[in-house]
């Protein structure tokens, strides 16, 4: 079998053996197809609950090493959370951590070869992007009761048979701009190193992925800021 994500062809090779027809290489490429998605995802939740176990037994008072660098980092996003967010946005700081980290390691691990980002597929993507989109809401609902929902009538009463439709078509359109904005990105960058891989084995594809390592970072901040955006404004009072 000739699948280049040769991680998962070890995993369905050892529970379903090697294959040895052309029909039986059919049926495992469409298995590996249809789990790729949910076996990458796994891997990058296993990966960031052992680091972050791991980093949370060796607390030290004076950081070194992976703790040091960790804290620079969550430091950062606080960082920007209040600065985005205001001094509510603290409280929302696990949730929008934890899907920063999710996506730039599910970024990265595209670049080792024979892994397949988790963030390429669309059912992924869209299932953070809706979670940003119903926390979004729950968060709205919990600041304000029922007097979130002025949000969506406009400043003006008698505007808000012209605004309420205007506002649901935008912030339905919110989940689908995360979801496709980082698919396309990411399942794009795929393909290319992909191809040049096949084409081009050596030196050529060092670029795109020298490349491909700032198109990931510069993804999870764009997913980052628009889901801490999208928060602060159900967390601001409506006017």
């Amino acid at each position: 079998m000739t699948h280049p994500f040769i991680f998962l062809d070890w995993i369905v090779k050892l529970f379903l053996g090697t294959p040895t027809t052309p029909e039986e290489v059919e049926n495992i490429s469409h298995v590996v197809e249809m789990i790729r998605p949910v076996s990458y995802t796994w891997l990058v939740m296993i990966m960031l609950i052992l680091v972050a176990v791991l980093v949370k037994n060796n607390i030290k008072t004076v950081p070194t090493g992976m703790q040091n660098f960790l804290e620079l980092v969550i430091d950062g996003i606080e960082n920007m959370i209040e600065e985005t967010m205001g001094p509510k946005g603290k409280t929302y700081f696990p949730l929008i951590a934890t899907i920063a980290f999710f996506i730039l390691i599910s970024n990265l691990i595209g670049l080792i070869p024979g892994f397949y980002p988790p963030t390429a597929n669309l059912n992924t993507n869209a299932a953070i992007a809706l979670t940003v989109f119903a926390m979004t809401h729950i968060i709205g609902i919990k600041e304000h009761g029922i007097g979130y929902f002025k949000h969506f009538c406009g400043p003006i009463g008698w505007l808000a048979p012209l605004m309420i439709p205007i506002e649901i078509v935008g912030h339905l359109a919110r989940p689908l701009s995360l979801t496709l904005r980082l698919f396309g990105n990411m399942f794009g960058h795929e393909i290319v190193l992909m191809i040049f891989f096949t084409l081009v084995p050596f030196l050529v594809p060092l670029p795109l992925m020298l490349m491909g390592i700032l198109v990931a970072f510069i993804q999870t901040f764009v997913f980052m800021l628009l889901a801490m955006i999208y928060i602060a404004g159900s967390l601001e009072e409506a006017h």
